[in-house]
C-alpha cells in the first residue's frame, strides 16, 4: 500500500472516531437519591437522673426529637400534652429516672404535701421501723438495700437451769419489704452498702403488734431473701411450731405446745 493511501486510511479513522465523540457528548452525572428525614415528636425526658423521693423540679425535664415510628407506649408527647411540663413539676419519683429516659406518670406520685413514704404505701399496708446493729450484724452485713425482701428473726434471751443464759430464736416474718434503711430509700451513687441504725419495713396490718412486741422483749435481725424467692408469697406470720434454742453454745430444735 502507497504512503499516500495510509495517510489517508489514518485521517479517516481519526476523523470518525471525532464524530463519535461528538454525537455521544458528555456524560450526565449519577443522580443523587434524597434522604428525607425521619419525622420525630418532642418527648418529655428527664434532664438528669431523678432519684427515688426527689421532687420533680422544672429543670429536671427537658423535651427531646423522638422518632415519630419509635416512640414508646406510654410516654407524654408535646402533641398530646403540651402542658404537661406544668402537671409534672412538685410530683415525687417513686422509682429512678435515668437521664434522658422517657418521663412516665406511673413513676410519679402527687404527695398533696404528705410523706413520701406514706405516699408509696399500698393501701392496707403499714410501714414499721425496727432497730438495727448500725455496724450491720443485723442486717445481712450491711447489705440489704431498700426494696429488697428478708425474713425478720426474734431473739430473746432467758435463764437456763444453773443460772446459765440461754437465747431462743425464731421467725417471726417472712418475705417482708424493706421501705427504708435509716434515712435512705434507695441505693445511691451506685453506692453498695447502706448502713443505718433502723430499718422500715412494710407489714400487714395484723403484724404490726407481732412486730413491736419482738422489739420490745427482744433483738431483731434481717435475713436477706434471695431474688429468685422475692416474689413468693409470704406464709402465715409464724414459720412453723417450733424455735431455735441456744443453750450452752449447742443449738437445738424445740417443739411448741
Amino acid at each position: 500500500m502507497s504512503p499516500a493511501r495510509i495517510i489517508i486510511l489514518v485521517v479517516a479513522l481519526l476523523a470518525g472516531l471525532g464524530a463519535a465523540l461528538l454525537v455521544q457528548g458528555p456524560k450526565a452525572p449519577a443522580p443523587v437519591a434524597k434522604i428525607q428525614p425521619a419525622p420525630t415528636v418532642p418527648v418529655l425526658v428527664a434532664a438528669a437522673e431523678i432519684p427515688v423521693g426527689n421532687t420533680v423540679t422544672a429543670n429536671d425535664l427537658r423535651w427531646l426529637d423522638w422518632p415519630l415510628a419509635s416512640v414508646p407506649a406510654g410516654v407524654i408527647r408535646k402533641d398530646e400534652a403540651p402542658e404537661a411540663e406544668k402537671e409534672i413539676i412538685g410530683q415525687v419519683s417513686r422509682y429512678a429516672t435515668l437521664g434522658a429516659e422517657p418521663i412516665r406518670r406511673e413513676k410519679l406520685i402527687k404527695t398533696d404535701g404528705t410523706g413520701f413514704l406514706s405516699a408509696v404505701l399500698p393501701a392496707g399496708m403499714r410501714a414499721v421501723a425496727i432497730s438495727t446493729d448500725s455496724r450491720g450484724a443485723n442486717t445481712a452485713g450491711g447489705f440489704i438495700l431498700p426494696n429488697d425482701r428478708v425474713d425478720v428473726i426474734s431473739t430473746e434471751r432467758g435463764e437456763a437451769a444453773g443460772g446459765q443464759e440461754s437465747y431462743a430464736s425464731e421467725v417471726i416474718l417472712r418475705n417482708i419489704r424493706v421501705l427504708a434503711i435509716g434515712q435512705n430509700v434507695q441505693e445511691r451513687n451506685g453506692e453498695k452498702v447502706v448502713v443505718g441504725e433502723t430499718a422500715t419495713l412494710q407489714v400487714e396490718p395484723g403484724q404490726v403488734e407481732s412486730l413491736v412486741q419482738a422489739q420490745k422483749t427482744g433483738t431483731l435481725s434481717l435475713a436477706l431473701r434471695s431474688l429468685k424467692d422475692a416474689n413468693e408469697t409470704a406464709p402465715p406470720t409464724q414459720a412453723d411450731n417450733s424455735m431455735t434454742l441456744v443453750r450452752y453454745g449447742v443449738t437445738s430444735k424445740s417443739v411448741k405446745p
